[in-house]
């Protein structure tokens, strides 16, 4: 699939989708389905001809001359021009339809791809229920672009020509009564695509608003009824949903003008034909079958110019659904960053920070020339209060930050310049709030290793200790845990958790809170099997609970984005000063 070309991969949003872009880029690379349908359309267009053509004949000469051989030969011709137009019917269906649902589907991949290659503060800034909505509904549209739309505005304005030129030779001045209001028509038709596109497209954005909204509802419903908060969370979407309501209404208002004054010119239009029409039958300038055969091919004329502003109109909503798929894919993705260009081959697993820096917003610093090394296979835990800068200094390690000055290094290496897909594959992660996929137990612990062997599983399995609460259940390893691991306790669910991360084998590790779920019994357990996880890792941890942290070969004490203290347990306690506070408190407790 070729997505519309990244011609500034720096620039965040770009300037509408043209049909010229939507056509080399969509329908072109797809010309020879397109040109398929247009040679049925045509076909299914000149023999819909057929029958006003020999409705004419009927009049004019079977039915004076009482022929029965031309009346079956009539009849026969007329059968074959409407089994021919069933036949193109079903192809033009069958062929542009299906490409266009597949189409649909590529799109929906590729969008999907770009945004997980997206960086982490995209998603921290977007809900998910948001981007949910733009891969799904945004790509809808361009149906229309590659399915039977454009085709049928294509083939009904060849239907249109090739009957406005059979009407002009049948009576100019008839066809020219009826061209008047039809271009009326067609200039209101198309100021009113001008201002239906801005509609759709803010459409698109309310509707991912909405649908975000309703995610969050749905996945918060235990915080919801637990503070009793139906109502307001009703009143919200309520709102939401009116707010989109009164987006469609707006687009309903303009697509009725054009209804309306379709069947209000055509109607005059229809109207000036009878009278004009009637005038010259009564002067014998026109037979009973040429009135016939011109109302009839007038029709033909007439029908593709109203069905093209229904057309136009799904155009309009594909390419303003094209222009929200552009913006997302004119994003920078991680890996398009040119400055990283180095290529991890092997990894030891040095870490360190030199006068590293970082802040969430401009003038507004959450870290503080930070400077500490990390030696392979040691263990440095991070311990302050809430909101120290533990966890950025984390996120920093795991290349999901950048430096605001300052650099990070990987074997000295600066994480900056190196490729994150050759440095992640040998990261390992447990986070405070672990995210589990829907699925069984077995499957979130295979996550990072779908290959692994069943040794190796359960090695994980048990290195974890989850077999000690599997083994209660009746499927074991193929027990379904629910959206979020929501049927496991948080200690179970932290222990499956530590299972992925042991089975992945990494060579360096990010603990944030990894035994914070856990009660004293399950903590014992788990410190077991960290204690073998960490073995010859590079281990960054962060941790509340100042007990789990005593054999770290360094602590770094942060408060205030700084470090303020560093050393081992022992040497901390002894210089009796914030840790020693910390620890003393939660001795105590």
């Amino acid at each position: 699939m070729r997505h519309l070309k990244e011609d500034n991969p720096k620039s965040k949003i770009k300037n509408k989708v043209t049909m010229v872009q939507a056509f080399k880029t969509i329908i072109w690379p797809r010309r020879k389905l397109v040109f398929i349908g247009l040679v049925l359309i045509i076909i299914r267009s000149l023999s819909g001809l057929i029958l006003p053509w020999q409705s004419k004949i009927l009049l004019d000469e079977v039915v004076p001359s009482k022929d029965t051989s031309l009346l079956y030969n009539l009849i026969t011709i007329v059968l074959l021009a409407i089994f021919v137009q069933a036949i193109t019917s079903f192809l033009l269906t069958r062929i542009l339809s299906v490409q266009a649902q597949y189409l649909i589907s590529e799109l929906r991949a590729q969008v999907q791809k770009k945004v997980l290659s997206l960086p982490i503060s995209f998603f921290d800034n977007t809900k998910s229920g948001a981007l949910v909505s733009r891969i799904m509904s945004d790509v809808e549209g361009v149906r229309n672009l590659i399915g039977t739309g454009l085709v049928q505005l294509v083939g009904g304005s060849f239907t249109a020509i090739v009957s406005l030129i059979i009407l002009i030779k049948l009576n100019a001045w008839m066809t020219l009564f009826v061209f008047v209001p039809l271009s009326i028509f067609g200039y209101i038709a198309l100021r009113a695509f001008k201002y239906i596109r801005p509609i759709f497209r803010k459409r698109g954005k309310i509707n991912a608003e909405v649908k975000g909204r309703l995610t969050e509802t749905l996945a918060g419903v235990r915080v919801i009824k637990a503070f009793n908060a139906e109502a307001q969370e009703n009143i919200v979407f309520e709102k939401g949903v009116d707010k989109l309501f009164q987006n469609v209404k707006k687009s309903l208002t303009a697509t009725a003008l054009m209804t309306s004054s379709s069947t209000f010119l055509i109607g005059v239009a229809t109207t000036g034909i009878m009278a004009i029409g009637g005038y010259y039958m009564m002067q014998s300038e026109m037979t009973t079958g040429e009135f016939l055969f011109f109302t009839l091919i007038l029709g033909f004329m007439i029908a593709p110019i109203v069905q093209m502003s229904n057309i136009g109109s799904q155009l309009t909503e594909a390419l303003a659904g094209l222009d929200r798929t552009e913006e997302l894919m004119n994003m920078t993705a991680e890996e398009d960053d040119q400055e990283r260009s180095v290529q991890l081959e092997t990894l030891k697993g040095d870490i360190a920070f030199d006068d590293v820096s970082f802040s969430y917003e401009e003038g507004k610093e959450v870290l503080h020339n930070i400077n500490f090394k990390a030696s392979a296979g040691s263990v440095t835990a991070l311990v302050g209060s809430s909101g120290s800068g533990k966890s950025t200094i984390a996120g920093l390690s795991a290349t999901f930050l950048n430096p605001k000055s300052g650099k990070v290094t990987i074997d000295n290496q600066d994480l900056s310049k190196v490729k994150l897909n050759s440095y992640r594959q040998y990261l390992g992660v447990v986070l405070q709030d672990e995210f589990l996929f829907e699925g069984t137990i077995k499957e979130n612990i295979m996550f990072p290793r779908p290959n692994a062997t069943e040794t190796e599983l359960q090695n994980a399995v048990k290195a974890a200790y989850v077999n000690e609460f599997t083994d209660r259940f009746e499927d074991g390893l193929e027990t379904l845990i629910g959206e979020r691991g929501v049927k496991l306790s948080g200690g179970q669910r932290q222990r499956l958790a530590i299972a992925r991360a042991i089975l992945a084998n990494p060579k360096i590790i990010i603990l944030d809170e990894a035994t914070s779920n856990l009660d004293t019994e399950s903590e014992a357990l788990i410190q077991k099997s960290l204690n073998e996880l960490v073995k010859d890792r590079t281990t960054i941890v962060i941790a509340h609970r100042l007990s789990t942290i005593r054999k770290a070969d360094q602590i770094l004490v942060i408060e205030a984005g700084r470090i303020v203290e560093r050393g081992t347990h022992d040497d901390l306690i002894s210089l009796e000063g914030r840790y020693y506070d910390l620890y003393t408190y939660q001795a105590k407790i």
